[in-house]
């Protein structure tokens, strides 16, 4: 009697060393949390900032110089491109933990254990975004992040804007996700896989579907559904509301990870894969790069609340980063890698100030609230106005590098129009910037309601200095970063 065997595929399990450690820890703050009585919401942010910290431990330990292979049957792509978006977001979430901790001292439901449980997860599904090889992998990472941070965005149960907000994005991110879902059914039609090295492999031996309609078709959704993740004009209806109404420590966290997780997806499922099609996505990229800085750019002037300011400085800046996507070479797409890092220390930074300057229930936000602080709290005014600067792409910030190695190969590879008018859109963005700035030093205080720091943790001082460090790094020695953010898109190619 013959016995039945089952073989296993082959696995790497420190290949998803880091999501494991981050689904573990957000299961044991999500247990913690039952017992109120018995654990303080203080130590369920702590564990949550020692399971995020050991994950980005074991990215730089483990995935620094791991060989380029593929686990889970291919699902799961180990090279230098998931080193560097891995890296990143846990970055992210460690900041974002960060903050957290201080702002729990305003609002009481951060401290919860579904609060730190759900941004975990949310990162499990970034890094799985950035990961993934196969299509059904990114979808279920897509909304495993999605989900999560539709949670978190109605978090301010009490608030009326916040539940508002929450069902903004869910709404906005239904219909992105069917897009991008019917997308990955045509790509699929058209090639007969849902893997995307072999999708490569078939387009390079098949050279003549780049004129099938189911293909073209494929590609125009994915492009749409990834456009909602990334604040893509016209999929950026979404942003403003929603930033303005979730949270500030979650603001900051859907403005750097998920934009980096979106990217991420962008470039793994478009650029490699659909290399040979760019003839045809090409002139639709840069309608939409221009497009989506202009759109941000122009409408941030107007703004008196600084999230929703930042909001549409967040779409401008994806606007940025499609110049590399544009330029279409390998040192462009590094560009953009380098862009998203330090995108991601100066908007968490920006969002971590505003956050800090919360009061019991209630969060200030306005141009307004920042009047005097420059020179009530000077070190708070300082860091400030770095972050304000590298946004605005000042020297000597890492935004101001960035900008120049997206705006450098732009140019290299033709597209001189497109340059002029990045060029014109961020000297634009200074004035919404040194607004700021000019209301931080050139304005009093209010004598009717003063700017008060009320609570301060070691956690949110750890988190600024970090990222001011970083930008600062960034913008003086780039070399290094951008070498790092080449050799991983170089691994990729």
């Amino acid at each position: 009697m013959e016995t039945l065997k089952f073989f296993l595929p082959a696995t790497d399990y420190v290949a998803v060393l880091p999501q494991i450690v981050l689904v573990a820890t957000a299961l044991l703050v999500l247990v913690m949390g039952i017992f109120k009585k018995l654990v303080s919401g203080s130590a369920v942010g702590y564990t949550a900032l020692a399971g995020s910290g050991l994950a980005l431990a074991s990215v730089l330990l483990f995935g620094r110089h791991a060989a380029p292979t593929s686990s889970f049957s291919g699902m799961v792509l180990v090279d230098g491109f998931s080193f560097f978006l891995t890296l990143v977001i846990c970055i992210i979430i460690v900041l974002t933990v960060l903050v957290s901790l201080n702002y729990g001292r305003f609002f009481e439901e951060i401290k919860s254990g579904e609060y730190y449980s759900l941004v975990l997860l949310a990162g499990v599904g970034m890094i799985f975004m950035a990961t993934a090889g196969n299509l059904i992998l990114l979808f279920v990472a897509l909304e495993t992040m999605s989900i999560a941070i539709y949670a978190l965005t109605g978090f301010h149960k009490e608030q009326l804007k916040s539940g508002e907000a929450a069902l903004k994005y869910f709404l906005m991110g239904a219909f992105g996700s069917a897009f991008l879902l019917y997308g990955f059914a045509f790509i699929y039609g058209a090639t007969g896989s849902l893997d995307i090295i072999k999708i490569a492999d078939f387009i390079k031996s098949h050279p003549q579907i780049l004129h099938v309609k189911f293909l073209v078709a494929g590609l125009v959704m994915m492009t749409a559904g990834i456009g909602f993740k990334i604040s893509m004009v016209p999929f950026h209806m979404w942003t403003p509301d929603t930033y303005e109404g979730a949270p500030t420590s979650i603001t900051g966290y859907m403005a750097t990870g998920v934009k980096a997780a979106a990217f991420a997806a962008l470039i793994r499922v478009i650029l490699v894969p659909l290399a040979p099609m760019q003839h045809s996505w090409v002139d639709i990229m840069w309608v939409a790069a221009f497009l989506t800085m202009t759109v941000g750019n122009i409408i941030a002037l107007v703004q008196d609340n600084v999230k929703r300011m930042l909001a549409y400085s967040s779409i401008a800046h994806a606007g940025y980063i499609l110049l590399g996507f544009v330029a279409g070479t390998g040192l462009a797409q590094a560009g953009m890698l380098y862009y998203l890092m330090v995108y991601a220390f100066m908007n968490i930074g920006a969002f971590a100030v505003v956050a800090l300057l919360s009061r019991k229930g209630e969060e200030c936000s306005s141009i307004s609230d920042f009047a005097g602080l420059g020179f009530k709290y000077p070190a708070l005014g300082l860091v400030m106005s770095i972050f304000l600067f590298s946004l605005a792409g000042l020297p000597p910030t890492g935004g101001f590098m960035g900008k120049f190695y997206l705006f450098t190969q732009a140019l290299r590879s033709g597209y001189v129009w497109l340059v002029v008018a990045a060029g014109v859109n961020s000297v634009v963005s200074i004035y919404y910037y040194l607004r700021v700035v000019v209301v931080m030093y050139f304005q009093p205080q209010p004598a009717e309601n003063p700017i008060a720091l009320t609570a301060v943790s070691p956690g949110i001082v750890i988190a600024l200095f970090a990222a001011t460090t970083a930008v600062l790094l960034m913008g003086i020695f780039p070399a290094y970063f951008m070498s790092l953010a080449g050799n991983s898109i170089f691994s990729l190619m």
